[in-house]
């Protein structure tokens, strides 16, 4: 090393730390886990997963495509926060009161399933 090179000094402890030296460095985290997700945050989860993949046997329209966006947010907030807030649940049971002849579709046939055996 020669004399003009800064030096660096760590003292202390660094667990859960990031950090980069030199001039090109470059540092990035990962820490911590995913956020807890309770029963009914879970629930809503799956519930919100299977409803979308349900929109994608139907044909598309605006109401279908609005209502697989909202979906798409809500799983996201769902999976970052561990929850979907008061506005997103409300932004849902919006479009889904707007959507019943839809929601009936979807219904039935989960009961013509279920009256089938499957």
């Amino acid at each position: 090393m020669t004399t003009d090179e800064p030096g660096v000094s760590i003292s202390g402890g660094v667990h859960g730390s990031t950090f980069a030296i030199g001039s090109h460095a470059h540092a990035e985290s990962h820490h911590g886990t995913a956020p807890q997700r309770d029963d009914a945050a879970e629930a809503l989860l799956t519930a919100v997963r299977e409803l979308r993949e349900d929109l994608t046997r139907l044909r598309a329209t605006d109401e279908t495509a609005a209502l697989d966006t909202a979906l798409a947010e809500t799983e996201e907030e769902i999976v970052t926060t561990g929850q979907a807030g008061p506005s997103r649940r409300e932004r849902l049971r919006a479009l889904l009161d707007d959507s019943q002849a839809l929601v009936g579709l979807v219904a039935s046939a989960g009961a013509v399933a279920g009256l089938l055996g499957l």
